[in-house]
């Protein structure tokens, strides 16, 4: 089994941390500078910041805030949110960004992934897909998902599995899932629909939506067969934190990386 990755998540609104449930009621969970330091400091393997509003308020990710964590942390950083553009890519990177997490502009222009993957490498590039339950797309027994966009408010009539496949043949090097139905719940992350598109895709895929326990990242390891788990809320509050997590996870046989 390859080593394992633990990545805590600051969702940034107006250059504070917050989280919610299922995308909704947002409360602050702190300044994200001393957040990411925290987390660089206790063995997180990488960090992901996603501006949640970028691209509702139609603007550019705060390049700045960027700056200011990369300043501080000494771990693989990924930022996303409001990135439209190669030179906006540009820009994030020269902030200190180490890869670009990119949706909505993904979804309404499918050949950025390839003009990104073609200007700064495969390695800097992951699609985050935001996914919910859709019947519509059910088939061969097995439930269907839908990809949302513009923060989890705007369906697009795209199949989450065969969305992951384009953006994996387009040049993607990861894959960032999330479920919105398990979103902030605590019940464990969407097994099933991870397994799928890890299996569908032959790039790392990092589930996110619904850690509440440390037995939810042996699930999703295992059964869901992910090559990293995101969370925010159980890590920001210390319900679980990331050395004791790795510890119990290494003593059920999941090999982690950077384990203290």
């Amino acid at each position: 089994m390859l080593a394992k990755r633990i990545i805590p998540c600051l969702d940034i609104r107006d250059g504070r941390t917050v989280k919610g449930v299922n995308f909704v009621n947002l409360r602050d969970a702190g300044d994200a500078v001393e957040l990411a330091e925290a987390y660089s400091r206790s063995g997180a393997d990488e960090l992901t910041f996603l501006d949640i509003t970028a691209t509702v308020e139609n603007r550019g990710t705060f390049s700045s805030l960027v700056r200011r964590i990369s300043d501080h942390i000494g771990i693989p950083f990924t930022v996303g949110g409001g990135i439209r553009t190669i030179e906006d890519v540009g820009i994030l990177l020269d902030s200190g960004a180490d890869k670009i997490s990119i949706n909505s502009q993904a979804v309404a222009k499918p050949s950025v992934i390839d003009s990104l993957a073609l200007q700064y490498g495969s390695q800097c590039v992951v699609c985050a897909i935001d996914a919910r339950r859709n019947p519509a797309f059910d088939k061969d027994g097995k439930e269907g998902w839908e990809v949302y966009v513009h923060g989890g408010r705007i369906p697009t009539g795209r199949e989450v599995v065969s969305w992951a496949q384009e953006v994996y043949s387009r040049g993607c090097g990861e894959i960032l899932l999330t479920s919105m139905e398990h979103d902030g719940t605590k019940g464990g992350f969407a097994l099933d629909l991870t397994s799928r598109v890890s299996q569908s895709v032959g790039i790392p895929v990092i589930a996110s939506g619904g850690a509440g326990v440390m037995e939810d990242f042996i699930d999703v390891f295992t059964t869901g067969k992910a090559d990293a788990a995101l969370a925010a809320s159980i890590f920001h509050f210390h319900e679980i934190d990331i050395p004791e997590l790795k510890i119990f996870l290494s003593q059920h046989g999941i090999t982690m990386r950077n384990l203290q």
